[in-house]
């Protein structure tokens, strides 16, 4: 017989196998009309957000996606609260379920009830994140930085947690030592993980940036950036004139794109190398945002 693994991480699993932090483990009679040692369904109005919740933002179109999914096939992952008081919850973990599942119409969605100090709550709403597959790398390492600055974590502890090794959670955190122009770059997947780590081997934060922008002018390889960085980050694998340095600036160029931003009504992304070659991004929010903008276009 095949036995499916749990969909919860090693580190979030171990938390909430503790029964120190499980309400069902404890014969309290305030904890309501939970049914002891079981998922207990919840008034979607009794459970009050998480103040340590680390996402702060939600892609609306995925929560629609997953409201009809729940509309569906109804919430399959219970998410997970403590006891404030009678009938009266706080959510520990899944808010994009509760989110979800009130646009879904639920009045009622199914829940563990534990109890949890807030530096539990924090570590429990922290893990969870970072578990989530669609995080970016920037998104990781300060998920990763707040565990142990805000919970008091070794890095070795922390590995434990979220179970990955100690190497892989230093190369995450060593990407907060970059600059924040290249920070933003990862967190917008402008460049990898691997570009971004290549850079760290450049010791020099002005030449760590015009690498950057050499990256994005060119869109050179992590190959070619490691490269340039064996070779103290001054030349460019790309056979033409360098990228202006950082502290120069085409006014022109810059006239250029806050035109654009300011017509399209978005932060367009305008990028030109020495030859002349270049490209214009322009980002959309959602499928609406996405028509205003086509309209703009004559489209």
């Amino acid at each position: 017989m095949t036995i499916k693994k749990s969909a919860l991480g090693k580190g979030l699993s171990a938390l909430l196998e503790n029964p120190e932090t499980d309400i069902t483990s404890r014969n309290d009679l305030s904890a309501g009309t939970a049914l002891v040692g079981n998922v207990s369904a919840i008034g979607v109005d009794k459970i009050d957000s998480n103040p340590f919740q680390p996402r702060t933002e939600f892609d609306q179109e995925a929560l629609q996606d997953l409201a009809e999914s729940i509309k569906a096939q109804g919430v399959i992952q219970p998410v997970t609260v403590r006891k404030l008081g009678y009938d009266r919850y706080q959510l520990i973990s899944g808010e994009r379920r509760l989110k979800a599942s009130k646009m879904a119409g639920l009045t009622h969605i199914p829940a563990y009830i534990r109890v949890a100090n807030d530096r539990s709550m924090l570590e429990m709403a922290l893990v969870e994140n970072i578990q989530r597959e669609d995080l970016n790398a920037l998104e990781v390492a300060i998920s990763y930085k707040r565990l142990i600055d805000e919970c008091d974590l070794t890095q070795e502890e922390l590995s434990g947690r979220v179970g990955k090794n100690r190497t892989t959670v230093t190369n995450f955190m060593r990407l907060l030592k970059l600059p924040p122009e290249i920070q933003a770059a990862v967190r917008d997947n402008r460049i990898s993980m691997g570009h971004a780590r290549a850079i760290l081997g450049i010791s020099d934060m002005v030449k760590q940036i015009y690498v950057f922008r050499e990256i994005l002018a060119n869109d050179l390889s992590v190959r070619d950036v490691e490269k340039m960085a064996r070779e103290g980050g001054n030349k460019s694998p790309v056979n033409r004139k360098p990228t202006t340095m950082p502290g120069e600036m085409n006014l022109e160029f810059e006239k250029i794109r806050n035109v654009l931003s300011g017509h399209f009504g978005a932060r367009i992304d305008l990028k030109r190398n020495a030859s002349g070659r270049g490209k214009i991004m322009i980002p959309f929010e959602s499928d609406s945002d996405l028509n205003r903008i086509l309209e703009l276009l004559n489209y």
